[in-house]
């Protein structure tokens, strides 16, 4: 009994004994849940965390406190045994926890658990002056388990901030897309889902034989050109053909001298060629891609084209008696002239067929292709996006007022004053470069050297059409007696602009005189344009 009254003479102390213990115990407690929180995070199950081993410390010295407690009062060993279980039922229950919490929250559990340390360690002190004994074993343990959970405590915070930044800027990314497509859905979802729709047709398009109509864009297809890999589309190589051969016909010019000289064309038309292109390069397959373009697509463009198109010609010549008269005399001479005649041969699709033996899933994509419903579309494939030339209706519109029409008519190499229409047209060109570039013909004459060399050309468009500025223009006039049509070129302009249905147009030798016209695009006096492409 003796005993028990030592013990009960220091109740007191047992008390505050007591607050430090349970104050140590908070701060496990509070570590045990720091780490159950981090581990969830992380989803980390390593047994030589830095969290772990803290908790593993301050196990070990919990486990000596009671035997210290139990000689002062035993209320805190029975205190104790309860903190024990429960620590043990915390790390049982570590394993079933669901991870669902918030990496944030561990930041403030971890700060709550250090200020409950701090506490405890003011607790330790202020019994270390009346237990020195358990004071002593108390402090040091707490003392290492305090080092122990600030080292903890800050690696963990570090790794949660990292792990907090890294997965904010994911979600924000995906927060931003999913915004996005919330947006969408909400100012009309059947619209997205449509547009969804058609993106994907759109796809299967231009991964069939309909990427042809495509092939004009931009795709990012490249050519090798002097050597070198140049971004090209099908408008670009169409116009390379174009202009190499005319070259060819301007060669059989300067190589056979000539006074006149005419073009009989019946070139194969742009439409025609692509088809036989895109269908002997799908081989019958509907899935095939022809909306890019490299060397051996290119190549095998070039020799379709030249197969479908051959240029021919011939020579004759006229002489006849002139009667010259002189100051002093008349004399009869006998004048020949040199007449060249130019011939254009093309062949038709369906002698292509022929040629390259077509199975019967070629002609039948063949006859889709070619089927007139696409006309538009073969349009915007093979003159592509351009909007016209404004250089040389600012050049023409520059003359305008001239009166005679000098200096186009001597320009072109008359010595007298002609029918100047063709000049005036010709001489504009001139001024921007487009002859020498081969974009339009030096001519005079409007049926024979205009509308025939932009019909070989294939740069043809019948009235009805809808022009650009700096299309050419060409008429056909009735006959003043019969209001009869020949069908043949009788006047030639430049296209300014077209606005509400008319067409607003600069012409030369329009009752001897350079000035502005208007017609309704669908007058009978148009014959059609020349197109080219600038």
């Amino acid at each position: 009994m003796a005993d028990i009254k030592v013990k009960e003479s220091k109740k007191g102390t047992v008390k505050t004994i007591n607050k430090a213990v349970v104050g140590t115990e908070k701060m496990k407690d509070r570590l045990v849940q720091a780490k159950d929180k981090t581990k969830e995070t992380y989803q980390e199950e390593t047994s030589d965390s830095g969290t772990e081993y803290a908790i593993n410390k301050i196990s070990k010295t919990a486990s000596n406190l009671p035997n210290n407690i139990y000689r002062l009062n035993k209320y805190g060993k029975r205190n104790f045994d309860k903190t024990v279980q429960n620590v043990q039922n915390v790390n049982q229950k570590m394993k079933t926890i669901k991870k669902k919490n918030h990496a944030k929250k561990v930041v403030k559990q971890m700060k709550n658990a250090t200020k409950t340390t701090k506490k405890g360690i003011k607790t330790a002190d202020r019994t270390v002056k009346t237990t020195k004994q358990v004071a002593k074993t108390t402090a040091k343990a707490t003392k290492r388990a305090i080092q122990m959970a600030k080292a903890t405590a800050k690696a963990t915070v570090k790794a949660i901030k990292v792990g907090i930044k890294a997965t904010i800027a994911a979600i924000k990314a995906i927060i931003v897309a999913t915004k996005a497509l919330i947006a969408f859905l909400v100012a009309g979802g059947w619209i997205v889902v449509l547009i969804i729709i058609v993106v994907c047709l759109i796809a299967m398009l231009v991964s069939s034989i309909f990427g042809i109509f495509f092939s004009s864009e931009d795709t990012g297809s490249t050519i090798t050109i002097n050597g070198q890999q140049q971004v090209v589309t099908m408008n670009q190589v169409i116009a390379d053909l174009n202009t190499e051969f005319m070259n060819k016909i301007t060669q059989i010019q300067k190589d056979n001298p000539y006074d006149e000289y005419d073009i009989n064309s019946h070139r194969a038309e742009w439409k025609d060629i692509l088809a036989i292109y895109t269908v002997k390069l799908s081989n019958g397959n509907n899935e095939a891609d022809v909306i890019t373009l490299n060397d051996e697509k290119v190549n095998l463009l070039k020799e379709i084209f030249w197969e479908m198109n051959e240029i021919s010609f011939t020579k004759d010549e006229e002489s006849h008696e002139e009667i010259r008269i002189g100051l002093t005399s008349t004399d009869r001479v006998t004048v020949t002239k040199v007449k060249l005649h130019i011939t254009i041969t093309g062949k038709t699709a369906n002698e292509m067929a022929d040629k390259y033996n077509f199975t019967q899933a070629q002609r039948e994509q063949l006859l889709e292709l070619t089927d007139n419903k696409y006309a538009n579309m073969w349009s915007s494939v093979i003159y592509g996006s351009s909007v016209g030339s404004n250089d040389i209706v600012l050049v023409a519109a520059s003359q305008i007022g001239n009166v005679g029409g000098q200096p186009f008519w001597s320009w072109y190499g008359f010595n007298a004053r002609v029918e100047w229409c063709a000049c005036f047209v010709s001489w504009c060109a001139n001024e921007c470069g487009y002859i020498e570039a081969g974009i339009i013909p030096k001519f005079a004459g409007c049926q024979s050297e205009g509308v025939d060399w932009f019909r070989t050309c294939g740069l043809w468009k019948d009235k009805g059409f809808t022009p650009k500025p700096g299309d050419i223009i060409f008429f056909d006039w009735a006959d003043k007696e019969t209001g009869a049509r020949s069908g043949q070129a009788d006047h030639v302009g430049i296209v300014e602009k077209t606005e509400n249905g008319r067409v607003y147009t600069i012409e030369g030798n329009s009752s001897d005189s350079c000035c502005r016209r208007d017609y309704d695009i669908n007058s009978l006096d148009i014959l059609g344009y020349g197109t080219p492409m600038y």
